[in-house]
């Protein structure tokens, strides 16, 4: 039996994606040279991998479990690789990292320096809403997270990294022209929200609540830049935070609403599964972390604190 681990990589992700087409864009080459690989590799057994039904690929149960084994082999090929870069004194590997919308604009700063000192390391960052960012927690699909609000049943080990302040913002041309006093702003004009899952959305909707508000009407928008422009664009009011606000603060283009209670503070933490076993990567960036974050803060974050 000979196949190659070329061959393995093209069958693992056929399996995954169910579907030639889809596993030639992720991996990058034509569906002949797919086709081709898979063929080859079916010649070495006797008993079908795939089956074609009304045009529809289908894994057979014994291509699932030559699947399962050829993951296996890859994870190997993966550490092996791992362990001679670490002998010849290099850090290579995978870094996965789950961040809520407003965290690309922390995130990347506390990447750059490690991942630029280790050119190595093969890195990926899902920008995506709590809701999915607690599932990849969850499922142990990444090694970190980035959050504000800590899933509280799941069990983390959480590094804090920076303080999130959130604040009653309006668009400068909307606040010129309205009439509406500022400590009536959340009764009586329209108010902006993230989709539903987002923690920037559960912050504004619980203080709202404490303090016992109606809602006069809702928007609803799906990123943190779409709320940003929606609220220099005078669509109406919200409760954002000023990680991702700050440039257009400082321009002109939105205005900070004083308001009692606000703003609602929280922090950026970074987070991973208590029994998580960290790869040689995940390590090393646990400790780049604890040594470098307040060089980082005071590089890039001092005016959070001011």
């Amino acid at each position: 039996m000979h196949f190659t681990f070329h061959q393995l990589q093209i069958f693992v992700e056929v399996v995954n994606q169910g579907s030639i087409t889809k596993a030639s864009e992720a991996l990058h080459l034509t569906q002949p040279a797919v086709s081709i690989q898979l063929k080859k590799l079916q010649e070495q057994f006797p008993i079908p991998l795939t089956e074609v039904i009304g045009r529809k690929l289908y894994v057979t149960p014994f291509g699932e479990e030559i699947a399962k084994e050829a993951r296996d082999i890859l994870v190997k090929y993966e550490q092996i690789n791992q362990k001679i870069d670490i002998h010849q004194g290099r850090l290579a590997g995978n870094l996965s990292i789950a961040v809520v919308s407003t965290g690309k604009y922390v995130m990347p700063y506390y990447l750059s320096g490690f991942v630029n000192h280790h050119p190595a390391i093969d890195f990926k960052m899902d920008v995506t809403n709590k809701l999915r960012v607690v599932e990849d927690l969850e499922q142990n699909n990444v090694d970190f997270a980035l959050v504000s609000v800590l899933p509280e049943h799941l069990e983390l080990v959480s590094i804090s990294l920076l303080k999130n302040e959130l604040y009653l913002v309006g668009g400068t041309l909307r606040q010129a022209l309205s009439k509406t006093p500022k400590k009536k702003v959340l009764e009586n004009e329209p108010l902006l929200f993230r989709e539903y899952g987002s923690a920037t959305r559960n912050a504004m909707e619980s203080f709202i609540k404490k303090q016992n508000l109606a809602v006069k009407k809702k928007i609803e928008l799906t990123s943190n830049e779409a709320l940003k422009q929606a609220v220099i664009a005078g669509l109406g009011y919200s409760i954002m935070p000023m990680i991702g606000i700050k440039n257009a603060v400082e321009m002109g283009q939105i205005a900070i609403i004083p308001y009692k209670g606000l703003p609602i503070t929280t922090e950026w933490n970074l987070v991973y599964l208590k029994k998580k076993k960290l790869s040689p990567v995940a390590k090393a960036f646990v400790t780049y972390i604890h040594e470098q974050k307040d060089t980082i803060n005071q590089q890039h974050f001092s005016w959070v604190n001011q």
